[in-house]
């Protein structure tokens, strides 16, 4: 992991696109899109089943390796209406029974209030503060005087170039004067070109790594 200070906090960035925060002991993650694959399957678009193992390896490893005491998932939880990853993600939660899971919804996260009771979700504000930040699903268009505003939504990526006329499209962290923007952990997602202005930080993850550029 890449560790940064922000607003006097210490985040490291994780290449599985997540982020620790340490004064919290608060695992951060934005638009996971669980059981997306399983809803395009159900409407007939071929989606191999690896996608939807690939999420589950990816959250399964994380918690495992920070060991964190809270999950704060920024919005766009699940993809949606309700099918049967769900119980595989209540599954998943119950095993870690010590964490406390949280919730800033999205514009995905549509599922009843029992499916989330069922979970054992903490639901926020769709605008929660906590210390220093701010965190949203999307995010926020102007400062606000509340927090330094954490969100996802916009699936954040860069294009960079190399000798020649190669290039390549990563996903990244981003970092800006008034808020930051997570990237998309779920694996069928997509990216977004992000760009950054002057003073501006950005972070690709590049296989194992997390790079400044």
């Amino acid at each position: 992991m890449l560790s940064i200070t922000l607003h006097d906090q210490h985040l490291s960035l994780h290449p599985l696109k997540a982020v620790y925060w340490q004064e919290a002991d608060a695992l951060l993650l934005a638009d996971l899109h669980l059981g997306k694959a399983s809803h395009f399957r159900r409407a007939g678009i071929p989606v191999p089943p690896a996608v939807s193992q690939q999420n589950w390896d990816k959250l399964l490893s994380l918690l495992v390796e920070v060991a964190p005491g809270r999950v704060l998932f920024l919005g766009d939880l699940f993809h949606s209406e309700y099918n049967a990853e769900w119980e595989d993600f209540c599954g998943l939660l119950q095993q870690f029974s010590q964490v406390r899971f949280e919730l800033v919804p999205g514009n995905h996260d549509i599922l009843p209030v029992a499916a989330y009771e069922q979970a054992g979700l903490l639901i926020r504000e769709e605008a929660y503060v906590e210390g220093p930040f701010l965190f949203t699903h999307h995010p926020l268009a102007e400062a606000d005087p509340r927090g330094y505003n954490l969100a996802g939504h916009i699936h954040p990526g860069v294009f960079l170039r190399g000798r020649g006329r190669q290039g390549q499209k990563m996903p990244c962290f981003y970092f800006g004067a008034q808020g930051g923007v997570l990237p998309a952990f779920g694996a069928f997602t997509g990216t977004a070109i992000l760009r950054a202005g002057n003073g501006d930080r950005v972070f690709v993850v590049a296989g194992d790594a997390v790079l400044e550029v």
